[in-house]
């Protein structure tokens, strides 16, 4: 079968390779993968690739082999899926805890856009606790995780600030409910939660905005920028704030993943996706996503060939 390896070129992060296909494990199903959604994270992770590393974590695509164990979806099952590896392939073995049926109304592009992205915002939102009626800023609100935020948080009825650098995205998250602003400085405080994902000098100015005793969940560091907090500096802020750091990693998925693919059915939720293209493409596509050139998600069909 046909593989997508990381070659640790900057202008050519990952090239086809002719592999066997994967071995799943009893608990694990074997999907024949017709859609993927790379995310910025993992190209980062090519700059410098360590060795066997097999990227792919968001897949949807179609059983062809059952879990021996006897559990999950059985063969000819449309699912998506969030493997902890090798998802850039024609073919992805996936525990079975980590698959979500599709229903006929969920096309395997939108599904393939849903999950890292949209596993971290509801366990997000989870860690955040309830938002009816409460003041929430988010930082770094232009990717996929800023849109599901939005989306979901202002569901619950949050009065939610999404700062981002981008004029086009800033229009997406407007019609979603958001206020945005294109500089953290510009968000009108005090808010009773900060979700922050850009690290750098972004934190402490989120914390800055907070209500006495307010928290901030950290949940990333997009400006690949390290956080200094000053303590004087906060002397001068709101006091008894908390800082929460939070990674979404831990499985079970299926559970969250059956419910963002129930919302986007019900037409609750709706990813946004920038580009749609063949996996002949994939290099091109990981750059432009690495450099912020492609809006929302972008996702890979490995029906379009080589």
């Amino acid at each position: 079968m046909q593989r997508l390896i990381p070659t640790g070129e900057a202008a050519r992060p990952v090239a086809f390779a002719e592999v066997p296909q994967p071995v799943p494990e009893p608990g694990e199903a074997l999907i024949k993968v017709d859609a993927f959604a790379p995310n910025r994270g993992e190209t980062f992770l090519l700059e410098h690739p360590r060795p066997g590393l097999l990227p792919g974590k968001d897949v949807a695509g179609l059983v062809v082999q059952a879990a021996a164990d006897g559990s999950g979806p059985g063969i000819g099952t449309r699912v998506v899926g969030h493997p902890a590896h090798g998802g850039w392939a024609e073919y992805a073995a996936v525990p079975t805890h980590s698959l979500a049926v599709l229903p006929d109304g969920v096309d395997s592009v939108r599904a393939a856009a849903l999950p890292l992205a949209g596993i971290t915002a509801l366990r997000l939102l989870r860690a955040a606790g309830s938002l009816t009626g409460r003041r929430v800023l988010l930082t770094g609100a232009s990717g996929g995780v800023g849109h599901y935020v939005t989306e979901l948080a202002v569901a619950a009825g949050a009065e939610l600030t999404a700062v981002t650098a981008t004029p086009a995205r800033g229009e997406r998250l407007a019609a979603l409910g958001a206020e945005v602003v294109h500089d953290i400085a510009a968000a009108r405080g005090p808010f009773d939660v900060a979700l922050e994902s850009t690290g750098g000098p972004a934190l402490p100015a989120a914390l800055l905005k907070l209500r006495p005793g307010g928290t901030l969940v950290w949940f990333g560091q997009a400006s690949r920028t390290p956080v200094t907090l000053d303590f004087f500096e906060l002397l001068n802020g709101p006091e008894r704030v908390t800082i929460q750091h939070f990674h979404y990693a831990g499985a079970p998925y299926g559970s969250d993943l059956a419910t963002l693919v129930r919302l986007v059915e019900q037409g609750r939720l709706h990813p946004e996706i920038g580009r749609v293209a063949g996996w002949a493409e994939a290099a091109g596509t990981l750059v432009d996503l690495r450099e912020r050139r492609i809006r929302g998600k972008a996702v890979l069909l490995t029906g379009e060939g080589r």
